[in-house]
């Protein structure tokens, strides 16, 4: 054990009665809770941003493509899924798998309720994955191709309004060009919930076939074409490459760029989070130096004896210094346990429940990932340790001569 270390576990303790041993136990709080608050805070929004950002890529796909007059309406203009268009999204690296859909505006009339409602067509190549996990009761469509489908798929808020159950028959009405009206009967085979009101009190799943037929599209024909990548991470770079190698009166956009009302909403969580992280070390920061300039004042007379005995300023600064990482140290054990503790017991258990209307989840979301941890802990603690070198600075000016003779 160095000389500085010995002196430094001799002249300080947490269990004495002291004023330093009581400014002491004040600076432990002080990091543990910055700690605690700091790790909540980033789990909580970085889970927060990812199951948002799942949640509604999960329902319109990471990349879609549809025609470059693209319009503000529900109903999309038709194109061809021709071999060059099946080309670019084969060798474009990143994806995964693409389906064709097409959406067409219509209204839910029942005996007793109406609701205006977006049909969603989709064909046998859909990924239902997604929907497989918000399923309430019943089960996703199974469509054919060649074949015209009249099973749907409804959300439960407009199972809810319209009264409506797994079997019952409904009848949707829809617009002509003509202007006339046409009734279409269709069967409720599921209800899901996705937790994301503007789209489940808006879509309704059906067969792509019903869609065709009632826009007089041909067969090869679809609105929308829904990319999936490999990586969420990589949708940018997936669209970028996409927008250049499809036919030019084709355009993709990003689920980013199709709800950026969601995207942007979920960005300015960012900036509360730098700010609760920077408030954060700042308060805890000043409470260690206000704590090392209590102590380096109480043990003045100390200081002024150890430079008479030879000791260097450099060797009291580090009998100082060590006592100040003791005490870093303990307050974030202390912080990461309460801080890590309670993600865990958020992430099992979920006590902490959400208004799904608002905030599109019914409890806290968490994510925290090791890097994050290792990342926090290192970042703070050697900025805390820059801070620590200001007070200490102090010892250079002590005189022993004065600094004895010091109560």
């Amino acid at each position: 054990m160095s000389g500085s270390k010995f002196i430094s576990g001799r002249l300080f303790s947490l269990s004495k009665d002291n004023l330093s041993s009581t400014v002491m136990r004040l600076a432990v709080t002080s990091v543990a809770l910055a700690i605690t608050v700091m790790l909540i805070s980033l789990a909580v929004v970085v889970g927060f941003k990812n199951q948002i950002r799942d949640k509604v890529v999960g329902f319109v796909a990471p990349v879609h493509i549809q025609t470059l007059d693209r319009n503000e309406s529900y109903e999309e203009m038709p194109f061809v899924i021709d071999e060059r268009l099946r080309n670019s999204l084969t060798n474009t690296k990143g994806i995964r798998h693409y389906q064709q859909v097409a959406n067409k505006a219509g209204i839910i009339k029942t005996d007793e309720e109406i609701q205006g409602v977006v049909m969603k067509g989709v064909d046998s190549r859909y990924d239902w994955s997604y929907f497989k996990n918000c399923m309430i009761s019943g089960e996703v469509p199974q469509y054919v191709d060649g074949e015209r489908s009249n099973d749907v798929l409804l959300s439960k808020n407009i199972a809810d309004k319209m009264l409506l159950e797994v079997g019952d028959a409904v009848r949707v009405w829809f617009i002509d060009e003509d202007m006339q009206a046409r009734g279409r009967k269709f069967n409720v085979v599921g209800i899901f919930e996705t937790g994301l009101s503007e789209f489940d009190m808006r879509y309704v799943f059906c067969d792509l076939n019903q869609i065709r037929k009632l826009n007089h599209w041909n067969e090869d024909e679809a609105g929308v074409v829904e990319v999936w990548t490999d990586d969420m991470d990589q949708m940018d770079e997936v669209n970028n490459d996409l927008y250049f190698s499809i036919p030019a009166n084709l355009a993709s956009y990003t689920a980013r760029e199709s709800n950026p009302q969601i995207f942007d909403w979920l960005a300015l969580l960012d900036t509360n989070v730098w700010l609760i992280l920077v408030l954060m070390f700042l308060v805890a920061g000043i409470t260690v130096i206000s704590m090392l300039l209590i102590i380096i004042i109480e043990r003045t007379s100390t200081i002024g004896l150890l430079k008479a005995m030879g000791a260097s300023d450099r060797f009291v600064r580090k009998v100082f210094l060590y006592r100040s990482v003791r005490i870093l140290l303990i307050g974030m054990v202390i912080g990461n346990l309460l801080g890590l503790g309670f993600c865990l017991v958020q992430y099992y258990t979920g006590f902490i429940h959400l208004n799904p209307e608002t905030y599109y989840l019914s409890a806290v979301p968490v994510e925290m990932h090791l890097s994050t941890v290792i990342a926090l802990n290192l970042g703070t603690f050697a900025l805390w340790m820059l801070m620590l070198l200001i007070p200490t600075s102090i010892i250079n000016r002590i005189r022993p001569s004065r600094s004895i003779r010091f109560e």
